[in-house]
């Protein structure tokens, strides 16, 4: 086990860019897995995701390989953001009712089973009427 510590002393290890490479190389081998069998040579495609992930596990250039988990994060947390604000809608969807704000189109959260209330935007103060 020595050995092995000693080998991956100056490398980074995994980060989460090489765990998204070793999910696509997965969900490319299921996939291909229903491709007739004389495309033989496209399933090797499957393979270069995961070539990637273990280069950058063992690369010892570590601040180029930081750039790029950095650049990958900042787009995946756009992406999860947007996912889990659609996960969180549907939740509430039984209990609340999303409707946009006619004069800056702010999207508000109204409860349920209110009858007809006054609403006031909290973006632009607009005040409107809206049955819930």
């Amino acid at each position: 086990m020595r050995w092995f510590i000693n080998f991956m002393a100056g490398r980074r290890g995994a980060d989460q860019l090489s765990f998204a490479l070793i999910i696509v190389f997965f969900v490319l081998s299921v996939l291909f897995m229903f491709l007739p069998t004389e495309l033989f040579f496209i399933r090797i495609v499957a393979y270069i995701p995961l070539g990637i992930s273990v280069y950058r596990m063992f690369s010892k250039d570590i601040f180029k390989r930081q750039i790029e988990n950095d650049k990958f994060m900042f787009w995946w947390r756009d992406i999860s953001t947007k996912i889990n604000k659609k996960i969180n809608r549907v939740k509430d969807n039984k209990t609340h009712k999303f409707i946009k704000c006619p004069k800056c189109r702010q999207l508000l959260r109204l409860p349920r089973g209110r009858g007809k209330i006054r609403i006031v935007c909290p973006k632009c103060s607009n005040t409107f009427e809206r049955k819930t």
